[in-house]
């Protein structure tokens, strides 16, 4: 998969930041570690996995 467009990365940015939300955020949440807000926490993190892994695979293949 090629990601050429600008729709496809904020797309797929978007997709990661949700998806870390929800794990991530769950996570910290479990833990008992609520000294941020839990899914802002994991929205970053997500994001930025997601613009990692934008960046890194295209290197790898």
């Amino acid at each position: 998969m090629t990601i050429n467009n600008d729709f496809e990365v904020a797309y797929l940015l978007v997709a990661f930041a949700l998806l870390g939300a929800i794990l991530v955020g769950a996570l910290i949440s479990a833990l008992h570690l609520d000294k941020w807000h839990p899914r802002v926490v994991g929205a970053a993190v997500g994001a930025l996995v997601g613009y990692a892994l934008i960046e890194a695979v295209p290197m790898l293949t």
